[in-house]
């Protein structure tokens, strides 16, 4: 199956025709099919070639009966399936299938590992306090499930921010940089004031009272004045994601200047 980098290559090339690509674009990539699992689910098999990442199953809600007929499903069409919010009951039904486990993350992954033809990009990851952990693991095994390697540094909060500044030299050779706070969520504003990479905020449901469960750290991020892009609360799954594409992409470019 031709990738869409090559495809668009020929068409650069002038080895195929505007029609040629469309067609292969559409039939061998099969960018508008999905597969139907009973009446539960349609699995969008495709999404890997149409924005970069594949469809990851969110566990949480979802009965170990459907759960398991999802997994089935999708190992047939892609031979890999990542799942994420995977509770106790949930990991024991998929035993069979012989998981890989990320506890902390609560992240189950099954099946063979893709081998990635594009260079890997790097993605730092810094939280505020351990309590963050759990989302700070989720946002790391999904970047490196998507192709990049990972740097963390974890416990570095605004409290001591003296923690911060050696941890943070490690990680200026990022390309992108997930940064996860809850209670008053300080710490993305603070390093996205610090640096020049592109920092991600998660904000993370600790925290207690008025403004707790996240409430307070999305809203201090939403109103930085430091640039920075924020996700939804406890939205690991989504920061890992959205850095592994800026990451893949920069290191793209970065094979394309040499």
């Amino acid at each position: 199956m031709p990738s869409v980098e090559t495809i668009l290559r020929k068409l650069t090339t002038g080895e195929i025709s505007y029609d040629d690509a469309e067609r292969l674009i559409r039939r061998e990539l099969k960018i508008d099919e999905y597969i139907r699992v009973a009446d539960i689910a349609k699995l969008d098999t495709a999404r890997t070639h149409r924005v970069g990442i594949p469809e990851v199953v969110l566990a949480e809600g979802k009965t170990t009966r459907d759960l398991v007929a999802i997994v089935e499903a999708q190992l047939k069409a892609e031979g890999r399936t990542v799942l994420t919010r995977v509770s106790a009951q949930q990991f024991e039904a998929l035993q069979h299938f012989e998981p890989e486990w990320h506890e902390r993350a609560r992240i189950a992954v099954i099946g063979k590992r893709p081998e990635f033809n594009h260079p890997c990009g790097l993605v730092g990851i810094i939280c505020a306090g351990t309590a963050d952990v759990s989302v700070a693991e989720e946002a790391r095994v999904v970047a490196e499930e998507f192709g990049c390697q990972t740097l963390k540094s974890y416990d570095v909060g605004v409290a001591g921010i003296h923690r911060l500044f050696p941890e943070l030299q490690k990680l200026l050779d990022a390309d992108v940089l997930i940064v996860l706070a809850g209670r008053e969520g300080a710490l993305p504003t603070v390093i996205a004031g610090l640096t020049d990479i592109p920092v991600i905020g998660v904000p993370v449901s600790t925290g207690y009272g008025f403004g707790g469960r996240g409430e307070a750290a999305l809203l201090a991020m939403l109103q930085s004045c430091s640039v920075l892009t924020v996700v939804n609360v406890d939205a690991g799954f989504v920061a890992g994601a959205f850095a592994a594409k800026i990451a893949n992409r920069a290191a793209y470019s970065r094979e394309l200047d040499r």
